[in-house]
């Protein structure tokens, strides 16, 4: 009996791959120069889609793979996936949570004190020398004691603000509702009230049609000329437009950023901005996590061909 024949929109790390093409017959989307006629031919044998976060699979690709029975996703986030043509093709999904929320969390913490201590800007102010020509680095911001916001307490926003904590900071959040385990954490109805009552705001809202630009011009004006914005949850979830002309006019104080719109292709104007802090979607991105992630997506894929539950299912 063969295989069951996987479509991998995405390259994995080597520890991933190998299992994969092990125990599946792979076929390399992200490889292939003409996408459309690789997928006619390979989308009728098609019975599991491996793809990314932010890869995900639109309709065109679901409905062009008439045989499938299963989208996994290496990652959290599967907004990019279509779920209304999974839902009418019975189609199954997964992604990867709980195993990336730390360290997702840790990493927004580090660009949030990366950012208002100038931590980049001093190891630049060693490199060319100013130090000895000029002497210390302008004053930064403290972090610990001010006021942190928390956007979508999730399980990513929940570590998030667990570790603000550890600063003493007064903390706030906002979601859909209050939750019962915040109790020590004020609740904010909305965006706006939240970015009233902090200092720092992090994003961590999972993305939808609904969360698209939640973070808009008004939001960035409440949080003001001494504020900061940190996203780590999804490019969409922000107004980039909205956010450039913030901090271009002072509007908005700083901003930390792992996600660009039509990454890695971002906005040149960002580069411009002498304050901001621009990474290269790597909250995740350690060895650890990564394995645990790339386990998790497998143990799915095997769960599902063995006719088993599903071990982390969205839909």
């Amino acid at each position: 009996m063969s295989n069951p024949v996987i479509l991998q929109i995405g390259a994995y790390p080597t520890w991933d791959e190998e299992p994969l093409n092990r125990d599946y017959e792979v076929r390399r989307y992200f490889e292939a120069e003409d996408k459309a006629a690789f997928l006619a031919q390979h989308g009728p044998d098609v019975r599991a889609i491996a793809t990314r976060g932010e890869l995900g699979a639109d309709r065109a690709m679901i409905e062009a793979c008439p045989r499938l029975e299963l989208v996994s996703v290496y990652g959290v986030g599967f907004d990019a996936v279509d779920l209304e043509a999974c839902r009418e093709n019975n189609v199954r999904v997964t992604n990867t949570p709980d195993v990336l929320s730390g360290d997702v969390a840790d990493f927004a913490v580090t660009m949030m004190l990366a950012q208002t201590r100038g931590i980049v800007a001093g190891d630049a102010w060693v490199r060319d020398g100013s130090w000895a020509t000029e002497g210390g680095l302008p004053l930064q911001r403290r972090a610990w004691g001010r006021r942190a916001g928390v956007l979508g307490l999730g399980r990513i926003g929940f570590e998030i603000a667990k570790r603000l904590s550890g600063f003493g900071m007064d903390i706030a959040y906002s979601d859909v509702a209050p939750k019962d385990y915040a109790e020590d954490w004020t609740f904010a109805a909305t965006p706006v009230e939240l970015a009233k009552q902090c200092d720092f705001l992090f994003v961590a809202a999972a993305a939808s049609a609904e969360t698209r630009h939640i973070i808009n011009r008004d939001v960035l004006h409440a949080l003001g000329a001494d504020g900061m914005l940190i996203n780590v949850s999804r490019a969409s979830n922000v107004d980039e437009e909205a956010l450039i002309d913030a901090l271009s006019s002072g509007a908005l104080g700083a901003a930390a950023l792992d996600v660009f719109e039509g990454e890695p292709a971002l906005d040149p104007r960002f580069m411009d901005l002498p304050n901001i802090l621009l990474q290269p979607h790597q909250a995740s991105g350690t060895v650890e996590t990564r394995k645990a992630m790339g386990a998790l997506l497998r143990e799915n894929l095997t769960a599902h061909f063995a006719g088993k539950p599903l071990v982390s299912p969205v839909l």
